[in-house]
């Protein structure tokens, strides 16, 4: 669901993916992950963090992420942003 005042959304990462093939960031916005079900890695500033289901990550404006499902199983993380902004990315 995107815009104006909201974007958010469902990931499915299939065993051994990446959200992307590089970390990204944002500029002015935060961006919360909600680990659903299965258990990934959470990556921030080239900072690996275990998330298990049931956690929840919190990334801050400018703060570089990516996600790993290290797992053998498939993991669905709900992402959620403040703002709809698709220019505000940081490759």
């Amino acid at each position: 669901m995107r815009g104006p005042s909201i974007d958010w959304g469902v990931i499915l990462l299939k065993p051994g993916e990446l959200m992307g093939d590089k970390p990204h960031g944002h500029n002015e916005i935060d961006e919360t992950f909600y680990f659903v079900q299965g258990n990934g890695v959470m990556i921030i500033d080239n900072k690996e963090y275990d998330a298990p289901e049931g956690s929840v990550f919190l990334v801050e404006p400018k703060e570089m992420h990516n996600i790993k499902n290290n797992s053998d199983d498939e993991i669905k993380i709900i992402f959620i942003k403040g703002e709809y902004k698709p220019e505000d990315k940081i490759e």
